[in-house]
């Protein structure tokens, strides 16, 4: 059994997550205000669950990370990211920004894909996060064509740690773009790990791997305590 959480009950600790069944599942119940949010990422715990469930949150082991030094960029896309890149210093058609419009972000990941229904992005999440962005916390990298949001990608910052949430795409690649500069300007902050929190075949194909949950806690535990980063602002990829 999971604890159940209410409002004031403190997270229990990661290492009582489910091992079998629900590998990860560490508790439900409480809320998604900015201060429970932020607190459980800063033990290194998310929440992720579908329409009609309570609110799981979830502490898996291993953890899937991309460190912004490994992050791979197939040949086909460094050449977008270079014509994207000539776009955006030139004032064409292409252009990338951070932060412009987050709710737009949020918005466009928890649409239906073309191969399924809606993520599990709802109402409640998108008003978590979007009080985490009014206090800082919460980014967008966003892909504009011809002045049409279509990609992006958001997460959460705290310090010199940034945590993944989702990306999105209604053009060829452009959540890979939105990604790259993300990536490109983390690392240009000292920001060394991406928290990508459950493997996938395509966030492998991108250099993420899994690493212990241990190692991903002590590396968390002196990130968080680094200055918050900014200004944010994009900057070239760094393989362009």
């Amino acid at each position: 059994m999971i604890p159940w959480l209410d409002a004031h009950t403190p997270f229990p600790d990661v290492s009582e997550a489910l091992t079998i069944d629900a590998p990860g599942l560490l508790a439900a119940g409480a809320d998604l205000s900015p201060r429970r949010l932020l607190l459980a990422y800063q033990n290194g715990i998310f929440p992720w669950f579908s329409e009609g469930q309570p609110i799981l949150w979830w502490s898996t082991d291993p953890r899937m990370v991309l460190h912004t030094d490994e992050f791979k960029i197939s040949d086909s896309l460094r050449k977008t990211l270079r014509r994207v890149e000539r776009s955006r210093t030139e004032g064409g058609r292409w252009q990338v920004r951070f932060d412009s419009d987050f709710d737009a972000v949020m918005r466009a990941c928890a649409a239906p894909r073309k191969d399924g229904p809606g993520t599990w992005i709802s109402e409640d999440i998108i008003a978590g996060y979007a009080g985490l962005h009014a206090l800082g916390y919460a980014h967008s990298a966003e892909v504009w064509l011809d002045g049409e949001l279509v990609g992006g990608a958001y997460g959460v910052c705290i310090g010199r740690m940034f945590y993944g949430e989702s990306m999105f795409a209604r053009v060829s690649d452009a959540s890979k773009v939105a990604l790259s500069y993300l990536v490109a300007f983390l690392r240009a902050h000292g920001v060394r790990m991406v928290d990508c929190q459950q493997e996938t075949g395509h966030l492998a194909s991108l250099g993420a791997a899994p690493i212990p949950r241990a190692v991903f806690l002590q590396h968390l535990r002196a990130a968080i305590r680094e200055p918050a980063i900014g200004p944010w602002e994009p900057v070239a990829p760094f393989s362009t």
